[in-house]
């Protein structure tokens, strides 16, 4: 071998040993490269993995149920079939919607929901497109689910309420949170299809407790995102159940006692501890509708219906009290020392001040009248004088006490306050001096008094139950049980003597002969109660109308008179209070007496004979 050829053979030993040794230290660093994400780095790779072929989902709780005092469901949860859509998981939303409209028939307003909520969702999380699908439904939608990528079916479970309209006012209704909810309650699982809150009502006040605790679920997806098995489940833990004072068969007939009424309003509670047995607020409305989703011309019918269907009228209807508030004036003349058990005041059916007369119901006028028998007949005149003879302030300051002017603290939202007036409250609103004419007016529960008939509910609870302060509530506590004998409460500091002067007039009014309710009393006496009626006037009857013989009547039925009646018992150990109020519907003692007294029968015939007599 030449000098040459021995060069030419080192120098490729020399390159072939370079270029296996950079062979070598490539497949070394290759090696430990897999050694760490293999061996050093499993832990990590395997949880990403993981998390991206299996989903974690909450799962809806179940809402707690509603029962009534007997145990009585009034709100329960029903199965349903709903069909959601994931955004993230369909390539084309206008095609798929296009593609269910055609198979389930969406209306236009769902439509645009759907592609409201989507923009609104994270586009992973579903939404719902329509539920409480029929079984023709549901076979037409899984035979097309193939060629609906995102789509899928889930059964759940939506609100029912068994007594429809019946329990409307009181339980409210449910529904999908809105922005403004979302924004309030940060919790997931209101994010969840399908998923409702409490938007009225009792609903509304204990959603939080009703909600319950959502569960989750680990599921296996493939590619394409759709689910292949479930590996993990935790249910959610339900609602608490939500137990009421209500008596439900009581409100079916409370309910269906005011039915005749184009617009009318009960209540009935106990005396001593507040329990409401039965709220009643005519027309009323179907809460399962709400559940399903409203269409829009229904909500916009409800909305427009001047009989105001939505409004719970007990707690948020504001009315003249007209006469039942002189228990309030001739309780405030008896504490300030104005008036007696034995004081008279003669009627001629007016009293003139300055050059304006101001007409007693009774145009020839009752005569000679004591508190009594002023309340017993309801004398405007006698009351006129009390309210000159104690001043509004005063008046203001004892109606306060009995619930006037402020809530009452009833546990459901949208209670209104009414108002009690007094010279300080009308320079602030009307800038103007008071004049005695607004305190006769108020005196007789005209004027600027205002009141819902919850507050009248309690202020003869009050009145009758020698001065306890009870509060009204409808979800149970541990004294709604309790007897006479049982019951330990503070007294508002109010003269027991006052108060039996008053309640004496209260019973005159049904007992005695000349008392404006004496037609209605009950005919079995075991069921004898007393009560104070009331007429309120919506609008003013002028001297010309008066002279030309006009009669409210003959105007048109939002001008005519409200009916108001409040009523207690058993007559001698009153136990049950109730108030009714009939919208423009004529006189107290005529139309709103005669349901009262049947309510309170009724009440007497299905609460234990304990709870009647001591």
């Amino acid at each position: 071998m030449s000098r040459h050829e021995r060069e030419q053979e080192r120098l490729f030993t020399r390159r072939a040993v370079l270029i296996t040794g950079a062979k070598l230290g490539l497949f070394g660093i290759l090696g430990a490269r897999l050694f760490q994400l293999q061996v050093l780095e499993r832990d990590k790779y395997l949880t990403l993995a993981e998390e991206n072929r299996v989903n974690m989902s909450l799962i809806a709780p179940e809402r707690g149920v509603i029962y009534d005092r007997f145990d009585v469901p009034l709100a329960i949860n029903v199965q349903d079939f709903r069909l959601l859509l994931t955004a993230e998981r369909s390539p084309d939303l206008q095609a798929i919607i296009a593609k269910i409209n055609r198979l389930i028939a969406l209306s236009p307003d769902r439509v645009d929901r759907i592609l409201r909520d989507i923009k609104r969702q994270h586009p992973f999380l579903p939404v719902l497109v329509q539920d409480n699908l029929t079984w023709d439904q549901m076979t037409a939608i899984e035979v097309s689910l193939p060629d609906l990528p995102g789509v899928f079916i889930e059964e759940g479970k939506i609100r029912s309420y068994p007594l429809n309209d019946a329990t409307a006012h009181i339980l409210g209704y449910v529904g999908i949170p809105n922005e403004k909810d979302l924004a309030a309650d940060s919790s997931p699982v209101l994010s969840l299809p399908g998923f409702q809150i409490g938007k009225n009502g009792l609903e509304k006040q204990y959603d939080k407790n009703l909600r319950g605790v959502a569960g989750r679920a680990d599921e296996e997806v493939n590619a394409t995102g759709r689910k292949v098995r479930v590996l993990n489940q935790q249910e959610g833990i339900q609602g608490e159940a939500l137990r009421l004072t209500l008596d439900a068969e009581l409100q079916l007939f409370v309910q269906s006692r005011l039915s005749a009424e184009r617009s009318a309003c009960a209540v009935i509670l106990d005396a001593y501890t507040g329990a409401v047995y039965a709220m009643a607020s005519h027309p009323a409305f179907d809460p399962n509708v709400f559940s399903r989703g409203i269409p829009v011309n229904l909500w916009k019918e409800l909305l427009a219906d001047p009989s105001m269907p939505l409004s719970n009228k007990i707690i948020s209807g504001q009315y003249p009290p007209g006469s039942t508030f002189k228990m309030m004036t001739g309780l405030a003349a008896l504490h300030a020392g104005v008036s007696s058990e034995h004081r008279t005041v003669f009627c001629p059916g007016h009293m003139k001040l300055g050059d304006h007369y101001f007409h007693c119901w009774s145009k020839g006028g009752h005569g000679t009248m004591n508190m009594t028998q002023a309340l017993a007949q309801s004398c405007d005149v006698y009351f006129y004088q009390m309210a000159l003879d104690t001043g509004i302030d005063r008046i203001s300051a004892m109606a306060n006490r009995f619930s006037f002017g402020s809530q009452t603290g009833i546990d459901i939202p949208g209670e209104r306050p009414g108002i009690m007036p007094t010279q300080a409250w009308k320079k602030q609103r009307y800038k103007q001096s008071w004049q005695m004419g607004d305190s006769l007016n108020s005196a007789i529960g005209q004027g600027y008094v205002l009141a819902t008939p919850l507050q009248l509910a309690v202020m003869t609870a009050r009145l009758v139950n020698g001065g306890i302060p009870i509060t009204p509530h409808l979800a149970q506590k541990s004294g709604d049980q309790l007897l006479y004998d049982e019951v330990i409460t503070s007294r508002m500091g109010v003269d027991p003597g006052h108060l039996a002067i008053i309640k004496q007039g209260m019973d005159a009014v049904v007992n005695s002969p000349r008392g404006t309710a004496h037609n209605i009393a009950a005919k079995d006496p075991e069921f004898a109660y007393g009560g104070k009626s009331g007429t309120a006037q919506v609008r003013r009857i002028s001297m010309e109308e008066r002279r030309r013989g006009f009669k409210i009547e003959d105007a048109p039925w939002e001008q005519q008179h409200h009916a108001l009646f409040v009523g207690y018992a058993p007559l001698g150990n009153p136990r049950y209070v109730c108030a009714v109020v009939i919208e423009h519907g004529g006189g107290g003692s005529t139309v709103a007496a005669p349901i009262v007294r049947d309510i309170l029968i009724e009440t007497q015939r299905r609460m234990p004979e304990k709870q009647r007599q001591r």
